[in-house]
Protein backbone atom coordinates (compact mmCIF):
# COMPACT_ATOMS: atom_id res chain seq x y z
CA UNK A 1 0.00 0.00 0.00
CA UNK A 2 1.38 3.42 -0.82
CA UNK A 3 2.51 5.30 2.31
CA UNK A 4 0.44 8.63 0.90
CA UNK A 5 -2.17 7.24 1.38
CA UNK A 6 -1.99 7.24 5.52
CA UNK A 7 -2.51 10.92 5.10
CA UNK A 8 -5.34 11.30 2.36
CA UNK A 9 -8.17 12.36 4.34
CA UNK A 10 -10.53 11.16 1.69
CA UNK A 11 -10.21 7.41 2.41
CA UNK A 12 -11.73 5.52 4.79
CA UNK A 13 -10.21 5.22 8.51
CA UNK A 14 -9.53 1.08 7.95
CA UNK A 15 -7.76 2.08 5.06
CA UNK A 16 -5.76 4.59 6.66
CA UNK A 17 -4.59 2.76 9.65
CA UNK A 18 -3.75 -0.08 7.87
CA UNK A 19 -1.33 2.05 5.80
CA UNK A 20 0.33 3.04 8.44
CA UNK A 21 1.08 -0.61 9.83
CA UNK A 22 1.59 -2.09 6.14
CA UNK A 23 4.28 -4.66 5.23
CA UNK A 24 5.91 -7.50 6.83
CA UNK A 25 7.48 -6.51 10.30
CA UNK A 26 5.16 -3.31 11.38
CA UNK A 27 3.18 -5.00 13.90
CA UNK A 28 5.71 -7.65 15.22
CA UNK A 29 7.11 -4.17 15.80
CA UNK A 30 4.25 -3.29 17.66
CA UNK A 31 3.71 -6.20 19.20
CA UNK A 32 7.62 -6.40 20.63
CA UNK A 33 7.53 -2.86 21.96
CA UNK A 34 4.10 -2.86 23.66
CA UNK A 35 5.43 -4.89 26.94
CA UNK A 36 8.65 -2.47 27.41
CA UNK A 37 11.30 -0.16 25.13
CA UNK A 38 13.65 -2.00 23.23
CA UNK A 39 16.94 -1.52 21.44
CA UNK A 40 17.37 -2.36 17.73
CA UNK A 41 18.99 -5.85 18.52
CA UNK A 42 16.32 -7.13 20.79
CA UNK A 43 14.05 -6.37 18.53
CA UNK A 44 15.97 -8.22 15.48
CA UNK A 45 16.44 -11.04 18.12
CA UNK A 46 12.62 -10.98 18.84
CA UNK A 47 11.67 -11.02 15.23
CA UNK A 48 14.29 -13.68 13.48
CA UNK A 49 14.51 -12.68 9.52
CA UNK A 50 14.00 -8.88 10.01
CA UNK A 51 17.13 -7.58 8.54
CA UNK A 52 18.80 -4.37 10.33
CA UNK A 53 17.99 -2.16 6.52
CA UNK A 54 14.39 -3.19 6.90
CA UNK A 55 14.36 -3.30 10.72
CA UNK A 56 15.86 1.08 10.30
CA UNK A 57 13.50 1.41 8.15
CA UNK A 58 10.24 0.15 9.10
CA UNK A 59 11.17 2.28 13.06
CA UNK A 60 11.94 5.61 11.08
CA UNK A 61 8.26 5.31 9.30
CA UNK A 62 6.74 4.15 12.77
CA UNK A 63 8.63 6.69 13.75
CA UNK A 64 7.27 9.23 11.19
CA UNK A 65 3.60 8.36 11.94
CA UNK A 66 4.19 8.90 15.16
CA UNK A 67 3.98 5.32 16.60
CA UNK A 68 7.59 4.83 17.94
CA UNK A 69 9.59 7.49 20.00
CA UNK A 70 13.01 7.09 19.13
CA UNK A 71 15.68 8.10 22.28
CA UNK A 72 19.52 8.21 21.75
CA UNK A 73 21.45 8.23 25.16
CA UNK A 74 24.97 10.09 24.67
CA UNK A 75 27.25 7.05 25.99
CA UNK A 76 29.74 5.48 24.00
CA UNK A 77 28.83 3.52 21.70
CA UNK A 78 26.04 5.11 21.16
CA UNK A 79 22.27 3.40 22.49
CA UNK A 80 19.41 3.85 21.05
CA UNK A 81 15.90 2.89 22.36
CA UNK A 82 12.15 2.37 20.84
CA UNK A 83 9.14 2.81 22.79
CA UNK A 84 5.40 3.20 21.79
CA UNK A 85 4.28 6.66 22.04
CA UNK A 86 0.42 7.31 23.44
CA UNK A 87 -1.08 7.33 19.81
CA UNK A 88 1.30 3.38 19.29
CA UNK A 89 0.06 2.52 22.30
CA UNK A 90 -3.97 3.45 20.89
CA UNK A 91 -3.09 1.67 17.78
CA UNK A 92 -1.91 -1.54 19.75
CA UNK A 93 -5.22 -1.30 21.61
CA UNK A 94 -7.61 -0.79 18.73
CA UNK A 95 -5.49 -3.86 16.36
CA UNK A 96 -6.11 -6.33 20.06
CA UNK A 97 -9.79 -7.28 18.99
CA UNK A 98 -8.26 -7.95 15.26
CA UNK A 99 -5.49 -10.18 16.84
CA UNK A 100 -7.93 -12.14 18.71
CA UNK A 101 -9.99 -13.08 15.74
CA UNK A 102 -6.81 -14.16 14.27
CA UNK A 103 -5.91 -16.81 16.81
CA UNK A 104 -9.28 -17.68 16.58
CA UNK A 105 -9.38 -18.52 13.08
CA UNK A 106 -5.56 -19.83 13.49
CA UNK A 107 -7.05 -22.31 15.91
CA UNK A 108 -9.67 -23.25 13.84
CA UNK A 109 -7.44 -23.68 11.00
CA UNK A 110 -5.71 -26.20 13.70
CA UNK A 111 -8.21 -27.56 14.24
CA UNK A 112 -9.34 -28.71 10.31
CA UNK A 113 -12.44 -26.66 10.32
CA UNK A 114 -13.36 -24.37 7.30
CA UNK A 115 -14.50 -20.89 8.05
CA UNK A 116 -18.36 -22.14 7.70
CA UNK A 117 -17.82 -24.65 10.40
CA UNK A 118 -15.79 -22.35 12.98
CA UNK A 119 -19.06 -19.93 12.98
CA UNK A 120 -21.58 -22.82 13.28
CA UNK A 121 -22.18 -22.96 16.74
Amino acid sequence: MVRSRAQDPNVCGVTAAIAVIDGKWKTGLLWALESAPRRPGELRRLLPGLSEKVLTQALRDMEADGLVHREVHDVLPLKTVYSLTEFGRDLSEALAPLSDWGHRRLDMLAAGLSAEEGTAS
